[in-house]
């Protein structure tokens, strides 16, 4: 059986995971090695690319991307202490698709900096394939 509070946990961690090394074998853990991770893009960004015509995606593919993305993410935002990420109580599966939310939170306290919403595909060992990742 598939424990998705788990999955969700081990996705969490890996953002905070301070050893380049631990990082990478987490990675390896979680994805497929030809798994996606797309990220909508910021507002500003999107604005300017429908300015364009063109409709914005950011990707990360296999794991040598995600390990750069994954390693950017907390160097801007974890590694300074500023910042943790922790999710909502609210993951659900429906087949081999995963939904949640999650938040960016002060370490000193107070209100969410930030609040994404994740769907990640499953393959069929249970590593995410395709990680659909939307800033609020």
């Amino acid at each position: 059986m598939f424990d998705v509070k788990e999955l969700v946990a081990r996705y969490v961690a890996v953002w905070h995971e301070p050893d380049p090394e631990l990082r990478r074998k987490a990675i390896a853990e979680l994805w497929t090695e030809d798994g996606v991770h797309l990220l909508q893009p910021p507002k500003e960004i999107r604005e300017a690319a429908a300015a364009l015509g063109v409709t914005p995606v950011l990707r990360a593919r296999g794991h040598e991307d995600l390990q750069t993305r994954v390693t950017r993410s907390y160097e801007e935002f974890v590694a300074p202490g500023e910042f943790r990420f922790r999710p909502r109580d609210d993951a659900a599966r429906l087949g081999d698709a995963v939904k949640f939310t999650w938040e960016m939170v002060p370490t000193a306290g107070g209100p969410p900096a930030g609040v994404g919403v994740e769907v990640l595909l499953l393959a069929e060992d249970g590593r995410i394939h395709t990680d659909h990742q939307f800033v609020e």
